[in-house]
């Protein structure tokens, strides 16, 4: 079966899409119908999945297949900061060669549509003692990354967060702005802008969206439901679900009119499953 003959076509959402990310993916195994439910009621059109090899390959395709059918996209979600460190890219690689051979085993419906890099380079000593090392192990693993995306017939979207703009980079990939170089290499990238109020959230993922508006790709901002220890302005946690969704109106309406805003990715499902209304 060839990779290319997925009949759904990846990134056909027209409206604003709502996602969000799957961390703990045995709660398919222990939940799937609750989880279904709860993406449903939430209008979710788009869920990073994690992959956990220890999980059977039809775990993943039962909750694909039934995902599929309310129309709810599944990307492939991975990476660790350790990717970046001597060897990091088996890490990649053993990613890769599992997903090339789910797809080869899965029918139509139950095929990842995407896949979802989280690799946060700055969580290593590498980032704080040779930072240009660093970022172009990163680049390196993203260029890759892409390669195999396309072999794929998939797109590669990527987690970043909002303060990339400030960091410049001088590799051996030219020199500039990280965050531009990430939007340049990547079909989209979601920007987590973990703030709890909209105007924050609106002026820290501006830069990202009106670069991304020049390059033709797509953003989507990220917001924090789980609780942080980073201080009380992070997450939405405390506020609750409805006020949440008063500021994330805000900043929908502020973007509408950028046609590099995607919409709005909820970090993270468990979190946003136990938050108050």
């Amino acid at each position: 079966m060839s990779l290319n003959s997925t009949i759904i076509k990846a990134d056909n959402i027209t409206e604003d899409e709502r996602s969000t990310w799957i961390w703990n993916p045995w709660i398919l195994v222990d939940n799937e119908i609750n989880t279904l439910e709860f993406l449903e009621t939430k209008q979710i059109n788009k869920v990073y999945l994690q992959i956990d090899y220890e999980i059977s390959k039809k775990v993943y395709q039962s909750f694909i297949e039934k995902a599929t059918a309310k129309d709810i996209q599944i990307y492939a979600l991975a990476g660790e900061s350790y990717w970046i460190t001597e060897n990091g890219i088996e890490y990649q690689n053993q990613l890769m060669d599992w997903l090339e051979h789910y797809q080869h085993e899965a029918t139509n419906v139950q095929r990842f549509l995407g896949i979802h890099l989280d690799i946060e380079p700055y969580d290593t000593t590498l980032w704080t003692t040779k930072q240009t090392t660093a970022i172009q192990t990163y680049q390196q693993l993203v260029v890759q990354a892409k390669k195999k995306a396309q072999s794929f017939n998939l797109p590669l979207q990527l987690d970043i967060p909002f303060w990339y703009d400030e960091i410049s980079y001088d590799t051996k990939y030219g020199n500039g702005i990280l965050s531009e170089w990430l939007i340049d290499h990547s079909d989209g990238v979601t920007i987590m802008a973990y703030r709890d109020n909209s105007q924050e959230i609106i002026k820290i993922a501006k830069n990202e969206i009106e670069y991304a508006k020049q390059m033709n790709k797509k953003v989507v901002v990220g917001v924090e439901t789980l609780e942080s220890q980073e201080g009380d302005s992070v997450s939405f946690s405390e506020e609750g679900e409805a006020y949440m969704n008063r500021q994330l109106s805000k900043v929908q309406k502020y973007f509408s009119k950028k046609t590099s805003f995607k919409g709005i990715a909820f970090h993270h499902l468990e979190s946003w499953m136990e938050m108050r209304p």
